[in-house]
Order: structure tokens, then C-alpha cells, then sequence
């Protein structure tokens, strides 16, 4: 089914997380703003050096196995600008990531509207491996 398939996805973006030494705190992220519920796939944080304290990050892991790659990327960006706003009002000091499997990442994220679109929204990516389960770049 569509939801075993997708829990692969998660499966692999928290063990690439896990493998790069982030602390998994919330499966989901639970977030309430504004009245609204919602819920981000992972919250999670690390350790850096003492006089930087810790980093925390919130990840919204996305397989697009669906059966448009444009309606996948609508609902991810629709949700990202939400849970940002989410993020912003009740927890910001965390930084939201948008995480899309390698595959999609060099072909439809390569098409200069997709592109265009992150540039504007400002979403930043992590590029994760499903079959490998690790994480491959950081686009900040």
C-alpha cells in the first residue's frame, strides 16, 4: 500500500538523521498555532559545542511515489509554508527541512519552476537516500 511505501521513506530520512548524529525527539512533531493542529514527520535535535547550545530542526520527509510529481510538490510546499508559519509562532528556534529522495532531486527538482519555487519560498532541502537510508546533502 501507498502508506507501507511511505513509511520506508520516513524509515530511511530518520536513519540518515540518527547516522548523523541528530537526536529523534518527536515522531511526529505535534503543533498547535493559530487553532490549528498539525503535524510535522520529525523533530529532531543535536549537540553541537557548547557555545552554540543546540541546534533543533524540524523535517517534513517527503517520498513522491505518487502518481504526479507537480501535485506531490504542491502539497509539500502548501504544507512547508504552513508549518513554517507554525514553527515561527511556537517554536522558533527550529529550523524546518523539506527532505526528497535523491532520485526526484536530479530530475524533477533540476525544472526551473520547481527551482524557481524554492528559491521564492525559501524551502531548504535535505537529499536522503532511500535505499541506502543515508543523507546525502545539506542545501541550506
Amino acid at each position: 500500500t501507498d502508506s507501507m511505501a511511505k513509511d520506508v521513506f520516513h524509515y530511511a530520512g530518520r536513519k540518515g538523521l540518527e547516522e548523523e548524529g541528530w537526536l529523534i525527539t518527536d515522531d511526529p512533531l505535534r503543533i498547535q498555532a493559530g487553532g490549528a493542529d498539525m503535524e510535522i514527520d520529525l523533530g529532531a535535535e543535536k549537540i553541537i559545542a557548547a557555545e552554540r547550545g543546540e541546534e533543533k530542526i524540524a523535517v517534513e520527509i517527503k517520498s513522491f511515489i505518487g502518481t504526479s510529481n507537480i501535485s506531490d510538490f504542491h502539497t509539500a510546499v502548501g504544507q512547508f509554508i504552513n508549518y513554517r508559519i507554525a514553527l515561527e509562532e511556537r517554536q522558533p528556534e527550529r529550523i524546518l527541512y523539506l527532505a526528497v529522495p535523491i532520485g526526484v532531486h536530479s530530475k524533477f527538482f533540476m525544472l526551473p519552476f520547481v527551482q524557481t519555487a524554492i528559491k521564492r519560498f525559501q524551502i531548504i532541502l535535505i537529499i536522503y537516500d532511500p535505499v541506502s537510508e543515508v543523507i546525502l546533502e545539506w542545501k541550506n
